[in-house]
């Protein structure tokens, strides 16, 4: 079972109810002032803090979630009601994994157990070239780049379509040689310049975070 933490001073029941946190596969806690969110993420050591966007204090809160040892690795989803908000962008920037729009979609209890189940990974970058499928958003013709940095957190891509910062993506690759295909979401963290983005993993199905590590490992280090 995960446990999750939701932050608000709404009800964001009636929003929530039919989506997986609401289901057995969750165990919940409700905060409505930053004190108790905090006290909350270091007694409970939620998998997933669901944070609503029009809170006063939701930037406070993540910066703090992710300065303080104790709860750094919990994933942040913030639910979002409206179009993009500059607000997420800040959000994002502080450490949030991802901004879920409400209306709940189909797409939702796939992201939110995703997010719950990502594993702490260390960090070890090295060079490596192979081509990488994304999709922005459903329905959307997918995205094809070049991988040419991989890490155990994420990778950097070569994409001649221009990807916003904070953008979730689906995406599927394979790895150099022999594997399967490894299926998983990720965000634009950063943008270089000649259409290069850094992308953050924040949940690889299966055991397809247990592939990239291996082979990372296989390969010298940048």
């Amino acid at each position: 079972m995960s446990v999750a933490l939701v932050c608000s001073e709404a009800d964001l029941e009636a929003d929530l109810e039919g989506t997986v946190l609401w289901r057995a596969e969750f165990e919940r806690h409700l905060a409505r002032r930053v004190e108790e969110a905090q006290l909350l993420a270091l007694t409970e050591k939620p998998d997933l803090v669901v944070v609503d966007r029009e809170l006063s204090w939701a930037l406070e809160l993540v910066k703090s979630l992710r300065q303080e040892p104790l709860t750094r690795q919990a994933s942040i989803a913030i639910v979002s009601r409206g179009d993009f908000d500059p607000r997420e962008m800040d959000l994002l920037e502080a450490g949030a994994n991802a901004v879920l729009r409400l209306p709940a979609g189909a797409d939702w209890d796939e992201r939110l157990t995703r997010l719950a189940q990502v594993p702490t990974r260390t960090e070890v970058r090295c060079q490596v070239e192979f081509e990488l499928e994304a999709t922005a958003r459903a329905g959307a013709p997918p995205l094809r780049g070049l991988v040419v940095n991989l890490s155990t957190t994420g990778l950097l891509l070569e994409c001649a379509e221009p990807l916003p910062l904070g953008e979730d993506l689906d995406l599927r690759f394979r790895l150099p040689g022999a594997g399967p295909e490894i299926v998983g979401c990720g965000r634009v963290v950063r943008h270089t310049p000649g259409g290069r983005y850094g992308i953050e993993f924040y949940g690889l199905e299966g055991q397809g975070s247990e592939y990239v590590r291996r082979f990372v490992e296989t390969l010298e280090p940048l």
